[in-house]
């Protein structure tokens, strides 16, 4: 499926974004905190299921619209569980054909770590999901397990279904662990095709992606502006050929880390999330993001000095989401070796087609 909208109606929605982020700036909550002002900003503006079907609940939009909010809450360190709601924890529960509740949602891949059985209609669920994203604030946890038979299945969980342990990854953002026994009623546990929670940690991967493309673009935003403020010996910083590269090599790294992800994103709207090429891609784009992340943190600070580690400049809200972001949901490491896997498999012959996704 190709994507109706317009590069031009992208910008905006990401210029509308950047507004709205941009008005509760001031008010920014400390970190780990809530902002209960901006949800409801969001959820007005219909934001929050930007990539689920009417039909669902969601407000009807694509992945591309989806991965231009995302991406724009990724460069603004919007506090708020904004890409787990609108692209993994309402779209597994529409695709499993379970209510919406309103709040903030989020999701988790349960298939390794919590034991499910199922006796007639009602479900069993007990075990530990670890550093659960905004786990102490979601209405709702939507989470993939797979059955002692081998049946995939998405339970809707509610607060009361669960016990937290408070976290927090380096950025400041909750990662909690979600103690887990409870009989989830009927009408909120439904059967799904095999292959639902893959396509959930592609999902996850996507997210990330697209989150530190935003968060490398605005390192970059900061570094620009810093050196054509900033003076040393009576001329600007930038003006010197050393500062110069090293703006040019982070630059360089952010566009690399900004065309993996909207290739992925616009695979995945073409073919599917599921499709093995888009997987193949969304992989990819992790790697690269990984990778691109640590340089782009690192030469935005040297570029910035000491200042730029301070609690009072905005560069840190970019840089450790970059550091935080890169290694959840799969590091690069584990991506590699998923990709070599890949490409062992498909050999001298094949791995033409496999890089250029010819046909």
């Amino acid at each position: 499926m190709t994507s109706t909208v317009s590069e031009d109606e992208l910008r905006l929605l990401a210029a509308t974004c950047a507004e709205i982020f941009d008005a509760h700036e001031d008010g920014r909550p400390p970190a780990g905190a809530w902002d209960p002002e901006l949800w409801k900003t969001l959820e007005e503006s219909g934001l929050t299921l930007v990539s689920v079907s009417e039909k669902a609940g969601g407000s009807g939009g694509t992945l591309h619209e989806a991965a231009a909010v995302i991406g724009a809450a990724g460069e603004h360190a919007v506090c708020a569980p904004l890409g787990e709601t609108a692209l993994l924890g309402a779209w597994l529960l529409a695709e499993a054909g379970l209510p919406l509740p309103a709040g903030p949602l989020t999701a988790a891949d349960g298939t390794g770590a919590l034991t499910a059985r199922r006796s007639g209609d009602r479900w069993e669920l007990r075990g530990r999901l670890s550093r659960v994203a905004w786990g102490r604030q979601a209405a709702g946890l939507a989470v993939a397990v797979l059955s002692e038979d081998g049946e995939e299945a998405v339970a809707l969980l509610n607060p009361q279904d669960f016990a937290f342990r408070p976290g927090l990854n380096s950025a400041g953002e909750p990662r909690d662990d979600l103690s887990v026994d409870t009989r989830p009623e009927p009408d909120h546990v439904a059967a799904v095709p095999s292959g639902t929670a893959d396509q959930l940690r592609l999902r996850q991967a996507l997210l990330r992606t697209v989150l530190i493309a935003g968060a490398a673009e605005r390192a970059l935003v900061l570094t620009l502006r810093y050196t054509a403020e900033r003076e040393q010996f009576g001329r600007a910083l930038g003006s010197f050929q050393a500062v110069q590269q090293q703006v040019a090599e982070l630059a360089a790294e952010a566009a690399a880390i900004r065309a993996a992800a909207d290739a992925a994103v616009a695979l995945c709207e073409a073919v599917g999330v599921a499709n093995e090429r888009a997987g193949f891609a969304v992989a990819a784009a992790k790697v690269q993001a990984g990778r691109g992340a640590g340089l782009v943190a690192r030469i935005a600070h040297q570029v910035h000095g000491a200042i730029g580690f301070t609690d009072e400049h905005p560069l840190r809200l970019a840089t450790t989401r970059l550091w935080a972001w890169r290694d959840e949901a799969g590091d690069e490491a584990q991506w590699a070796t998923g990709i070599g896997g890949r490409v062992l498999a498909a050999g001298t012959p094949g791995i033409w087609e496999l890089i250029t996704e010819a046909d």
